[in-house]
């Protein structure tokens, strides 16, 4: 009998250069200087609990004691890249993802976490950061990704499974049954070149492309399907329906609490567009987790997250029917791209990988491309 091959060793995956230390007194006294009922200076102790999820920004957990409380409050800040720690995009607007949050909230049930405060200007930590209070709960793991097994999610029962799956969905649907996106969330609309949405948001993926493939060189595959993209671009309905997109629409950006959602984590990509671009992703990026657990050997979750079952139960909550998701898969699959071609350029900075690394070597979605475009001219 063979043995179950061991999957790769991506634990330790550095995010950020900063030196945590002394990080708790200065926001402490911001958290004094920022406190509605004006109270003294709060203890601040970090927790262990570093989020592992998601490579786009730094995220710290923290337990907050203000005199004379009987017990802390457990919070969690938020923090942009700097730019000697590779981020991912091109520019990070957490005043806009603050924004986005708190629209959410006062328009929707969609549970998103309470912004505590925000400090935009990068003054007191030499970046922006928001401080958001804390949500219990669990989340599917990234690291390793929980299509791998031994985690609550992977190891609970199908029917449990599907209930947050559907769950998922349903949240997806009402984030994108906010009346008048266009207006109220205006201030997501992609500065970028184009006549509806639509095409602005694939201009913004050729300027994040090209941000991603300056610094280690250019995807054979990526390049042919932005190719494709730009010759195939949808009309009707889909180019010119825009709705609030959450954006990194997956279940490794949600809380959940009995397989409910709870917590709606990771507005950095949030836009407005059609809403099959949130429905796409929540089925593509299961499809580059379960493509890397079947390459190694391991049966993974074939089940989950299905596009036919996706787009019934979106269906069915929305009222409305979706367009076909192909083109939009596409999309996701270079953004896929671009994300990679970042963390391998950190992971190069911080010496994880040597320089001349080939980035085709980690587009780990890379054969999800080619069945995508297998019959594309």
């Amino acid at each position: 009998m063979s043995e179950t091959p061991t999957p790769p060793d991506i634990t330790a995956l550095q995010h950020s250069s900063r030196d945590l230390d002394a990080l708790p007194a200065v926001v402490a006294r911001w958290l004094a200087e920022n406190d509605p009922a004006g109270r003294a200076v709060p203890t601040v102790v970090l927790s262990d609990a570093i989020e592992k999820n998601g490579q786009s920004s730094e995220t710290v957990a923290m337990t907050v004691t203000w005199p004379g409380a009987p017990e802390g409050e457990r919070l969690v800040m938020r923090l942009a890249p700097t730019a000697q720690d590779v981020p991912v995009f091109t520019d990070y607007r957490l005043d806009h993802q603050h924004e986005a949050m708190r629209l959410v909230r006062e328009l929707t049930d969609v549970p998103v976490p309470v912004v505590r405060g925000i400090e935009p200007t990068g003054a007191v930590l030499g970046v922006p950061f928001l401080v958001m209070e804390h949500i219990d709960g669990v989340i599917p793991p990234d690291v390793l990704p929980y299509t791998f097994g031994d985690n609550w999610f992977a190891d609970a029962p199908a029917e449990r499974r599907a209930d947050a799956q559907r769950a998922t969905v349903r949240t997806i649907a009402a984030l994108h049954s906010i009346p008048d996106a266009a207006t109220v969330f205006a201030f997501l609309d992609r500065q970028k070149p184009g006549e509806t949405a639509l095409h602005r948001q694939l201009a913004w993926l050729d300027e994040w492309y090209g941000f991603a493939r300056d610094e280690v060189g250019p995807s054979a595959r990526a390049d042919r399907a932005i190719a494709w993209l730009h010759a195939n671009i949808p009309a009707g309905p889909a180019a010119a329906d825009p709705v609030l997109c959450w954006g990194d629409a997956r279940i490794g950006n949600v809380i959940y609490r009995d397989f409910t959602p709870v917590g709606v984590l990771d507005w950095e990509m949030a836009a407005l567009g059609p809403r099959e671009f949130d429905l796409a992703w929540i089925v593509f990026a299961h499809r580059v987790f379960q493509s890397i657990t079947e390459s190694m050997g391991l049966p993974g979750l074939p089940d989950t997250l299905r596009e036919e079952d996706v787009v019934a139960t979106y269906e069915d909550a929305a009222g409305v029917q979706v367009g076909d998701l192909r083109w939009f898969h596409v999309w996701c699959a270079v953004a896929w791209s671009a994300i990679l071609m970042r963390v391998t350029a950190r992971r190069i900075r911080f010496g994880e990988l040597p320089d001349g690394t080939d980035v085709e070597e980690n587009l780990l979605h890379n054969p999800l491309i080619d069945e995508l475009l297998g019959d594309a001219s």
